[in-house]
């Protein structure tokens, strides 16, 4: 091949290369703005009620070879801050995208371990927030703020797991909306979410991330005879 035939080829596959980068940019941006575009509008009900998330059943974290249980967890309003309330109308309705409201953090208890001759506890603090998207199903996405959630183990090994531990981590989960049979529900899936594993023998020290399993009763505290709904 000549030296002028080369430099055409490679001329070539530059220009197709960067061609290709063009349009798999052009295509992610378009795919985004179809996104976008396609959010379904979403309105969440009753405007301004408080609400609170309560365990049913039990939640569970894996890390690793770490299983810890919870039968107790809740996340309550507090009296004094808008947390757990769907936001006052008109910002309870979005015609194009979710509606998000801040939390309480969550608190656990009762929690075990799969490991014999340990204790676990967890201690949760900052602002959570849930986005709740209208659609079939309904996606409510869950974000912890930075260190948000610590659980430490004490006994034959002692461990500090920390979730979101460089920043905050969302996690998506979906909600049932309530109805005669019952409150509506926020259902946490194999969600995965950011940890960071400390301590000696037997810590999971390798873990990069914990599952989270659960089920939320959520119920209206401003009315408990409403239901918390998420609707178009």
């Amino acid at each position: 091949m000549t030296t002028a035939r080369r430099f055409r080829s490679r001329t070539l596959l530059a220009t197709g290369s960067a061609l290709a980068v063009a349009l798999g940019l052009a295509g992610a941006g378009t795919a985004t703005a179809a996104r976008t575009a396609d959010a379904t509008s979403t309105t969440v009900s009753p405007a301004g009620h408080f609400f609170a998330a309560t365990l049913n059943g039990t939640a569970t974290f894996t890390a690793g070879s770490l299983v810890v249980t919870c039968s107790v967890s809740s996340s309550a309003p507090d009296g004094s801050s808008n947390h757990n309330q769907v936001p006052a109308a008109p910002g309870n309705v979005n015609p194009a995208g979710p509606v998000v409201s801040d939390l309480n953090a969550p608190t656990y208890s009762n929690c075990d371990v799969n490991l014999p001759g340990i204790k676990v506890a967890i201690q949760t603090s900052g602002t959570w927030n849930v986005s709740m998207q209208n659609g079939s199903p309904i996606a409510a996405t869950l974000t912890i703020p930075t260190g948000g959630f610590v659980l430490k183990s004490t006994g034959l090994a002692t461990c500090t797991v920390t979730a979101a531990p460089t920043g905050s981590a969302s996690f998506g989960t979906v909600f049932t909306n309530g109805d005669s049979s019952g409150p509506s529900k926020l259902t946490v899936t194999d969600a995965e979410v950011p940890v960071k594993v400390e301590g000696g023998i037997g810590c999971p020290t390798a873990a990069r991330t914990s599952t989270f399993n659960t089920v939320y009763d959520i119920t209206d505290t401003t009315d408990p005879s409403s239901q918390i709904t998420v609707g178009s």
